[in-house]
């Protein structure tokens, strides 16, 4: 437990850059490749300021959920990425005034207990992986 910190770094990071590859697409505008060269086109779309900074802050969460997952079990990591979902869907209503409607309000909870599900089942994870790994430094002695 005591990684939940980069854990939901990893998270809000995540969150944050989709929501300004939102912004940036929205101030693209609808995209056409019609008498563009798709190359051209796909380039002015990664370097406009919101969509450029949007993929930056993937880079800084996968540099955040690679520590993560050098630390932690994957089966207890990864699902919290779900939270992003809850995270986008909250300050996408606030920002852009997206629909929040009952279903969506039903299936955040849903991931919100799933989500607690799997931390409290981290309880007591790192004393478990230091006791393995203890175990395997004496066995390997023991072979020397």
């Amino acid at each position: 437990m005591k990684y939940i910190v980069f854990i939901l770094f990893t998270v809000m990071t995540n969150a944050a850059a989709q929501l300004m590859l939102k912004q940036g697409m929205m101030s693209l505008g609808p995209i056409s490749f019609d008498g563009v060269n798709p190359l051209v086109k796909l380039l002015q779309i990664v370097f406009s300021p919101w969509v450029f900074l949007g993929l930056c802050t993937f880079v800084i969460s996968m540099a955040s959920h690679l520590y993560v997952l050098s630390k932690v079990e994957l089966s207890f990591a990864y699902p919290f990425l779900s939270l992003a979902y809850v995270a986008v869907a909250v300050f996408a209503y606030f920002v852009f005034r997206e629909d929040l409607n009952g279903w969506r309000i039903a299936g955040i909870a849903c991931i919100c207990v799933g989500t607690i599900l799997i931390a409290q089942s981290g309880r007591g994870h790192e004393d478990h992986t230091a006791s393995i790994t203890s175990d395997k430094v004496g066995t390997s002695e023991i072979r020397r």
